[in-house]
């Protein structure tokens, strides 16, 4: 389903890009509204129009859905310098809430705002479709296919990628619900599986507990599969 979704929004944006043959040129750069939220308010809900994409400028970002149980599935969490809520129908088909504390450069969904000036926000667009649509093949395997401690290992590593981790300190803007739900795991199981690889030396947990320490990233690596 996600990869769907990247795929119907990809060409979406391309023909938004350059509308009716226009060239991009053509148009006035926008600049976009920034906007500020609180941690945990919302940004927008599943059913809403989609009138606006986003790009987070700080803070971080979770897109997802409610089953029909009550559960809840997060999709993706967004974070500073990534793009989301470009989708190809009239309609978000998640939601999205800030983490924390974040901040939002808001733009319309609208041909000028996508072919404004020399096509850079048109061509950063198309290149966030690509990467959402390569992680949402990454997740559909790892919910599939790998164990907690598997998944676990495979989440932090990306997420230091993302996040250009020095020394192999990971923040962590989410909570372990929030892992868990993206995860497809309990708490129970993210604990377990977080005190596992700590156990066995694979990652530190400062006192802090929202950040990570990667000690052995090759091992992780080599868990992740």
């Amino acid at each position: 389903m996600q990869t769907a979704l990247a795929t119907a929004g990809l060409a979406a944006v391309f023909s938004a890009v350059v509308p009716n043959g226009a060239h991009a040129a053509a148009a006035e750069p926008r600049t976009g509204q920034r906007r500020s939220y609180e941690a945990d308010e919302e940004i927008f809900a599943e059913g809403d129009r989609t009138v606006s994409f986003y790009k987070v400028l700080s803070g971080a970002v979770r897109t997802y859905k409610l089953l029909s149980d009550g559960r809840r599935q997060i999709d993706a969490f967004h974070l500073p310098g990534e793009i989301f809520g470009v989708e190809g129908g009239e309609e978000h088909r998640f939601s999205a809430e800030a983490v924390t504390a974040t901040r939002l450069l808001i733009h319309r969904r609208e041909p000028r705002a996508l072919a404004g000036g020399d096509g850079v926000l048109a061509r950063e667009i198309v290149a966030a479709l690509m990467r959402n649509l390569e992680r949402a093949q990454d997740h559909m395997m790892l919910l599939g296919r790998k164990s907690a401690k598997e998944r676990i290992a495979t989440f932090l590593l990306a997420l230091a990628e993302r996040m250009e981790a020095r020394n192999g300190a990971v923040e962590l803007p989410m909570s372990r619900t929030d892992i868990a739900d993206h995860l497809g795991l309990t708490v129970e199981s993210v604990s377990r599986a977080v005190t596992q690889l700590e156990r066995e030396g694979l990652i530190e947990l400062p006192p802090n507990r929202r950040a990570v320490v990667l000690r052995d990233a090759a091992a992780l690596r080599r868990l992740a599969g």
